[in-house]
């Protein structure tokens, strides 16, 4: 009888071309420790768990992430991150913890890092946001395989339907309203019936899933992008109190990714 596979054995799974054995994808929570918004927020409690607990949670879920990681400036942050099961190797750099501090520089860093402390370098980057913390079961994976399935593609974006179309946004310059968008052959969107405009997408930081190689090249999504859909009510990118209330009304509603260890 041949060898049956391990009962958490992957099967079934795409293998591009350019992979001989399974990708190893790095799962990094990006959480510094300063925010003007809501001092505090990454650890904030929220239904029992600190904020950052449910991206770790998602990051340690998934089947196709062999490491998860936390990259943050912050001894606190990294405590709370170790207890729920991330490794902080390190401790990014203030320089690059700062509110202007661009996401490459954070990443080049840590894949350097990784390179020289551990002789490790990830195919594959997913980027869980702490901010947005609702996912459900599997969908780190489903995200990682959109990838995986397209070998042309970049990187996967997470994003929803808009709640508002840009085409009816304006600019003020000088006192002169000004339309935000234009669409070839329409020649006032503004005065369109909203059902007539494209639909647009806003971009969540729910999840994102980078080729190792496009950040190394300066770019934190390259050229080719799919999307990754994800339901416009569950979507939330936590900035403030009234947003981060709004999170834990959501997460104590529905089925989603949550810590599943003793509340900290």
């Amino acid at each position: 009888m041949p060898d049956q596979p391990p009962s958490n054995a992957i099967t079934n799974v795409f293998k591009p071309k350019e992979f001989l054995e399974m990708p190893k994808v790095l799962a990094v929570i990006p959480a510094r420790g300063g925010s003007k918004g809501l001092p505090g927020k990454n650890i904030r409690p929220i239904n029992g768990h600190p904020l950052i607990a449910y991206s770790i949670a998602a990051g340690l879920s998934a089947k196709l992430v062999e490491r998860v990681i936390c990259s943050t400036d912050n001894q606190k942050i990294a405590d709370v991150a170790t207890h729920y099961g991330a490794e902080v190797p390190f401790l990014r750099p203030n320089k690059l913890a700062q509110d202007q501090s661009p996401d490459i520089d954070t990443f080049q860093h840590l894949i350097q890092e990784l390179k020289i402390r551990d002789s490790y370098r990830p195919d594959i980057i997913v980027q869980l946001r702490p901010t947005s913390p609702i996912r459900k079961l599997e969908q780190v994976d489903a995200a990682i395989n959109v990838l995986l399935s397209n070998p042309e593609t970049d990187s996967v974006r997470c994003v929803t339907l808009s709640p508002a179309t840009p085409y009816k946004m304006w600019r003020i310059n000088e006192g002169r309203l000004l339309p935000l968008l234009t669409i070839d052959n329409i020649p006032e969107p503004f005065n369109m019936p909203r059902q007539t405009l494209p639909e647009i997408y806003w971009q969540t930081g729910t999840i994102d899933v980078i080729r190792t190689s496009v950040i190394e090249s300066g770019s934190m999504t390259g050229n080719e992008i799919r999307p990754f859909i994800v339901e416009q009510a569950n979507a939330i990118d936590i900035d403030t109190l009234e947003s981060f209330d709004k999170a834990q009304q959501i997460i104590s509603s529905i089925e989603c990714i949550k810590p599943s260890i003793t509340e900290y």
